[in-house]
């Protein structure tokens, strides 16, 4: 029984929530760059490269069977071992971009956090001791 209390007092600290909470937000937060990255950013950087598409970009690595098709997902069903350099040049992308757009939130909360400056809390008066003792010190000057 004690296992039980022990794991259930570890599973609902706020440090797990908040962790768990920002690993679900993260996922979604990632299909939203993955969406920004292969249907926005790719296409212009393709574009500019010659309307290349780099997740298409590999090298084969074995003997192509008769009859497979060319497609990086064909040969990879066919189970040719690829070097896909275009795959990973996209994640590298997808990553770099996601990184950005984290600094530039995280840039944006400190600054303002900065602007709005927490307002100072007001002097909490002496305890009544440290008052009668401060009246006695101020008697004995006279």
């Amino acid at each position: 029984m004690g296992m039980i209390q022990e794991f259930r007092d570890f599973a609902v600290k706020g440090n797990v929530i908040d962790l768990a909470v920002g690993v679900i937000i993260g996922g979604a937060f990632g299909k939203i760059v993955d969406s920004v990255v292969g249907d926005l950013i790719m296409p212009v950087v393709g574009a500019a490269f010659g309307k290349l598409d780099f997740s298409n970009l590999f090298l084969i690595l074995g003997s192509v069977p008769p009859g497979t098709g060319t497609t990086l997902d064909a040969l990879k069903k066919a189970g040719v071992p690829v070097f896909a350099y275009g795959s990973f040049i996209t994640v590298a992308v997808n990553f770099a971009i996601l990184a950005f757009i984290i600094f530039l939130m995280i840039k944006q909360i400190n600054r303002i956090k900065r602007e709005a400056p927490a307002p100072a809390p007001e002097p909490v008066a002496p305890p009544e001791d440290v008052m009668l003792l401060r009246e006695i010190r101020d008697s004995l000057k006279k």
